[in-house]
């Protein structure tokens, strides 16, 4: 069993501040990994899908998911699917089976009627200056709440995947000198250049 407080000093680390959504996204990444009966990965055989958005609070949810799962940006392993909302779908790639974990809405709710909210961040204090007597006792109640207080959690599902191959092959844009992976390459008056030489980021 995967136990959520082994990664909470890892994840604050990780993370940068304190604030209730990180722990969340630990204890979220654990539900779903005893649920699967699986542990974290050092690889990509685990596929996490977070439900955040953009410009919304508690996003640092996803950080909490990365932290526990080892699903990370860089390992290509973990998508935003910029729903607004804060689930999360975990998937066992080869196995072809998924879980998803949503903290319940009076969870969420309590979290946004806390002082930590109220008085510092909807009034725009970065989360790095709120008091630790503020926000300790906040992440403490969503470390220690039992399970089934914070998260439906689903049954185990179908998700059958197909993994796409990795690339390692690349190339040197004509135009920036920079190094670009292969299947990124367009041909622009003769040459051979990378997306942002096309013109892709205009």
């Amino acid at each position: 069993m995967v136990n959520p407080k082994d990664y909470l000093e890892m994840g604050l680390k990780f993370h940068g501040h304190k604030c209730p959504a990180m722990p969340m996204g630990l204890r979220a990444g654990a539900a779903a990994m005893n649920k699967l009966g699986i542990g974290r990965t050092g690889d990509s055989e685990w596929l996490a899908l977070v439900e955040i958005g953009e410009n919304h609070c508690a996003t640092c949810f996803a950080d909490g998911v990365q932290v526990i799962t080892g699903c990370t940006f860089g390992k290509g392993n973990i998508k935003k699917l910029d729903y607004g909302k804060w689930g999360l779908t975990l998937i066992n790639k080869k196995a072809g089976k998924a879980v998803r974990v949503a903290p319940k809405a009076e969870t969420m709710a309590q979290n946004k009627q806390s002082t930590f909210f109220t008085e510092y961040r909807t009034k725009g204090v970065p989360p790095t200056k709120v008091p630790a007597e503020v926000v300790d006792p906040l992440i403490q109640r969503v470390m220690n709440a039992p399970e089934e207080m914070l998260f439906n959690v689903s049954e185990i599902f179908d998700y059958p995947y197909q993994e796409k191959k990795h690339s390692f092959e690349s190339f040197v844009c004509e135009e920036c000198g920079e190094m670009v992976v292969e299947q990124y390459g367009r041909i622009k008056n003769g040459k051979k250049v990378c997306p942002v030489c096309l013109g892709w980021d205009k």
